[in-house]
């Protein structure tokens, strides 16, 4: 019911392979399967090979969410996970109230500089 694909903020190869995923996904998974986007590491910006805006624009281009995480740090780890339980979870209970329209999509407000490991949905 739902797809988390993960790229390695520090390696442009992992991020480009994202693509072919997207496509694997839309030839062989179930059709409205919720997918997800996480580009892992964000604790080691000083590496920084893909651009946020970069994974940013392609989610928007898929219509998916974005998150950028750190599993060693767990930061966005929790929000990500939710966010994807949610949307499949609103998407189940569309379905059986015979509305099949995905739910208005969330946006990801900037993360607060202040608390750094947060971001918040709107």
């Amino acid at each position: 019911m739902g797809i988390i694909l993960v790229y390695d903020i520090t390696d442009e190869k992992s991020f480009e392979n994202i693509q072919n995923w997207m496509k694997s996904i839309k030839e062989n998974a179930s059709d409205g399967v919720e997918r997800l986007l996480l580009g892992n590491k964000c604790d080691m910006e000083a590496k920084r090979k893909v651009q946020k805006e970069q994974a940013d624009k392609l989610a928007r281009e898929h219509g998916i969410r974005f998150f950028e995480t750190s599993a060693k740090s767990s930061m966005n780890v929790d929000e990500a996970f939710s966010s994807l339980a949610r949307d499949i979870l609103l998407k189940s209970a569309g379905r059986r109230s015979g509305n099949g329209n995905k739910p208005p999509s969330t946006d990801l407000k900037a993360c607060d500089k202040k608390n750094t490991n947060k971001c918040s949905l709107g």
